[in-house]
């Protein structure tokens, strides 16, 4: 037999939901017992007058200046626009001409490579396989002198 619930029969889960959304949005009542010392000091109403004039308006006499606040706000969207990141750090040189050739062979043999085969440039079948043995053997040299932490057998390798 199955039950069919009846808005009487509402659990007290049911009751609690019920009451958290009838009361969602309403602020909380703050007791009145904080004295006048506790209570942060209230901002003056007119901060604009405080902020130093912008440096388009400071060369205008003080009764022709703009205290619009739109134009004070998109003032400063242009200025936090012309923010210019620091240049990049130096290219990093490889400790040996053997590890540059290695690094060669990852980044500039698949250039080449895509360079001659969209170019439809014909060239003996040879230097393709050097292409493909650069690339291989600058991979798998990188991967030989990569250097070979111990790791614990309960590590899964993730490192914060």
């Amino acid at each position: 037999m199955v039950r069919v619930s009846r808005p009487e029969d509402e659990s007290r889960t049911e009751l609690a939901w019920r009451e958290i959304v009838e009361n969602f949005g309403e602020r909380a009542v703050l007791d009145d017992t904080t004295s006048s010392s506790e209570q942060p000091e209230a901002a003056p109403e007119d901060s604009a007058s405080d902020a130093p004039p912008t440096p388009s308006s400071t060369d205008l006499p003080e009764h022709l200046r703009d205290d619009d606040e739109v134009e004070r706000r998109e003032q400063a969207i242009a200025e936090a626009e012309r923010f210019r990141p620091p240049p990049a750090p130096p290219f990093p040189i490889p400790r040996t001409w053997e590890r540059g050739l290695a690094w060669a062979g990852i980044f500039v043999a698949p250039v080449i490579a895509l360079v001659i085969g969209l170019l439809s440039i014909y060239v003996h079948p040879l230097v393709g396989w050097a292409l493909v043995g650069w690339f291989v053997g600058g991979f798998a040299y990188l991967v030989f002198v990569m250097p070979k932490a111990p790791r614990d057998p309960w590590d899964d390798g993730s490192r914060i």
